[in-house]
């Protein structure tokens, strides 16, 4: 069976390919992180995982882009590398 790999959307003259991490086998006492890219209704999205993932025994953390046009900031991007353990991207409409 073949691995699959994700394309980054970010840049399409040169797509980047990435390998897809193995997903834990459970997200309790893991932190996830949860990030909002502003689109209508992605927090109602992200409300519901938020109370499941804490039922699961996870620790949640919740970050907002400032728009969803362009990509996440350099400076929330480390921020959520380096707190969380999984992380969560809501589109909604």
């Amino acid at each position: 069976m073949s691995v699959p790999i994700l394309l980054d959307p970010t840049n399409e003259s040169r797509p980047a390919q990435r390998e897809q991490l193995t997903r834990p086998a459970s997200v309790k006492g893991l932190t996830v992180g949860l990030l909002d890219i502003v689109k209508a209704r992605g927090d109602v999205y992200l409300n519901r995982l938020e109370e499941l993932f804490i039922a699961e025994g996870a620790k949640v953390l919740r970050f907002r882009k400032p728009t969803f046009t362009k990509p996440a900031p350099p400076d929330l991007r480390h921020e959520i590398s380096i707190q969380c353990n999984v992380v969560i991207e809501a589109l909604a409409d």
